[in-house]
């Protein structure tokens, strides 16, 4: 559900949205059966962008974990932590799902 004057969660805020998708492959994380995706986020304002953005991911089959560093009004960092590989578009597309738009996206 997206709202197109807020930050998307239905705050009200009108801060810029983005995302910026960096990937480490499974051998470089300490579990090698795991990958980790860190996700930058522009526009999360609040705990409830938070909780948006999580859900919407935790729903990504494959993941299994999600841990984000809020930022309020800056650039917020998502860890995702998935079980088997996971495509950036479908992350891009659970992001845009909790109301932000994807920026760039880098490997």
């Amino acid at each position: 559900m997206s709202n197109e004057t807020g930050c998307g969660c239905g705050c009200g805020s009108n801060a810029n949205k983005g995302l910026t998708i960096e990937t480490r492959s499974a051998a470089e994380t300490t579990d090698l059966k795991a990958n980790t995706v860190t996700l930058k986020i522009d526009g999360m304002t609040c705990g409830h962008c938070v909780a948006s953005v999580t859900e919407e991911l935790r729903a990504v089959p494959g993941v299994s974990d999600v841990d984000i560093d809020l930022t309020a009004g800056g650039t917020s960092t998502a860890t995702v932590t998935t079980s088997a590989p996971v495509e950036n578009s479908v992350l891009e597309a659970a992001v845009t799902e909790a109301g932000y738009t994807p920026v760039s996206v880098s490997a």
